[in-house]
């Protein structure tokens, strides 16, 4: 029995196992695959057609997939078309025909051929997958989004569930539909969080969503405390940490119990070298836990400052009480480590160092503290394999951290006179 099966698409270069693009939509630039998408054809699936006809729709078949063999889909294109006309009821050589015409960039003349496969058998998840995607691209937007929308909740296929996502959020962007872009994004994230197409389409959509709710709270409540936490925010961005640090004083004297503000406020202070931020900090993180006294981050914060000046007892203490409020707090567990070591406790020391390398694999400093640790017990397999992780994770966050460093603007060196602390 003769097939067009689909590992034969494979040897025209055409890994079929799945579909791209950019979430822009005028600059898209598709990658295609072919074999999750292609439906097998042979000699038994005719319709009912003539006995006499069946050789020769038999003979187009064999040439088509001879062709595909020879890795010339612009020959086997027209075998498939001439078998087509003989049995045009053939859901499997209307389905192939069509995503081949695709594959060619001839979307307008795939989609009949699509829409005949899915019409007769509407089961063709995968075919009505690149069928929306065909009328997208030929400006049919109303019956594309309509054929997505029907394929995205169901497809199985990772990749091809990707490529009609980011179809949908392209389609959702250009009709301001930023809600339901940030949906799919949603599950699409769900379904392949690393890659790099639904990252950048989550990015671009999160970005638009905030300036549009950054324009509307400017609309609706331009003097409010959270406009100005906004604000601050935004000025963070431009690296105006001392503009930031005004803004939320703004905000505080709106509203002293917006909450997260005096955490965010405090934050920012503390990374100053200026000892009168790094007062006003303290008194900002206490606030914190005036506000929220579930807040374990401010006690994480407050551990580290006092961890800073030397005073164990009191770091191990603020770390205790994070942890107890949030016991799968990472920082909170190495904060308590840390001090431990420092107290000549090392073996309580080293089980909170593996209950935070559990909770964040990728803490550099966790790996470095528990190889020392390690070492010192002769434990010098386990000592080696921690160092190598600490290596790959600290190279990591170099990377990251020069990459923000590009993005970012350098922030101004905070300075707070006694007078502008409260």
């Amino acid at each position: 029995m003769a097939t067009i099966a689909a590992s034969l698409l494979s040897k025209l270069g055409f890994p079929f196992n799945g579909l791209y693009n950019p979430v822009s939509m005028r600059t898209r630039h598709l990658h295609f695959s072919a074999t999750a998408i292609l439906l097998l054809t042979g000699l038994q699936c005719f319709s009912q057609i003539a006995e006499d006809k069946r050789q020769e729709f038999a003979t187009h078949i064999q040439k088509a997939q001879e062709y595909l063999h020879d890795k010339r889909p612009d020959l086997a294109i027209p075998e498939l078309q001439a078998a087509a006309l003989i049995d045009p009821d053939n859901v499997e050589t209307q389905g192939n025909l069509g995503v081949l015409l695709f594959f060619q960039g001839k979307a307008a003349e795939a989609i009949p051929y699509l829409r005949s496969a899915v019409e007769k058998q509407p089961s063709l998840i995968k075919i009505q997958g690149v069928l929306g995607i065909a009328e997208v691209h030929t400006q049919d937007f109303a019956q594309g989004r309509k054929d997505l929308e029907a394929v995205f909740p169901v497809v199985e296929d990772t990749k091809l569930k990707v490529q009609v996502g980011l179809e949908l959020v392209g389609l959702y962007t250009q009709s301001d539909d930023l809600p339901q872009a940030s949906r799919v994004l949603e599950q699409m994230r769900t379904a392949a969080p690393d890659s790099a197409e639904v990252l950048y389409a989550a990015y671009r959509t999160y970005a638009d969503l905030s300036e549009e709710s950054m324009t509307a709270l400017a609309l609706a409540a331009p003097d409010s405390a959270q406009m100005h936490q906004l604000l601050a925010h935004e000025e963070i961005k431009e690296g105006n940490t001392n503009g930031a640090i005004a803004q939320y004083r703004k905000a505080i004297a709106i509203d002293p119990h917006l909450p997260g503000i005096h955490f965010e406020l405090a934050d920012l202070l503390n990374t100053s070298q200026d000892a009168n931020a790094k007062k006003e900090a303290v008194q900002e993180f206490r606030a914190a836990l005036a506000a929220n006294p579930l807040d374990e981050k401010a006690e994480c914060k407050l551990g580290d400052i006092e961890a800073a000046k030397g005073d164990t007892k009191q770091a191990y203490a603020y770390y205790s009480k994070a942890a107890a409020l949030q016991p799968a707090d990472p920082d909170a567990k190495l904060g308590m480590a840390k001090v431990l070591i420092e107290m000549s406790q090392p073996d309580q020391a080293q089980e909170l160092l593996e209950q935070t390398i559990q909770l964040d694999p990728a803490n550099a400093v966790a790996h470095y503290r528990l190889a020392a640790l390690y070492r010192e017990k002769g434990r010098l397999n386990d000592a080696k394999r921690e160092v190598d992780l600490y290596k790959q994770y600290k190279e990591t966050r170099e990377k990251l951290r020069t990459t923000y460093k590009e993005l970012m603007k350098q922030p101004s060196e905070i300075r707070v006179d006694e007078s502008d602390g409260k």
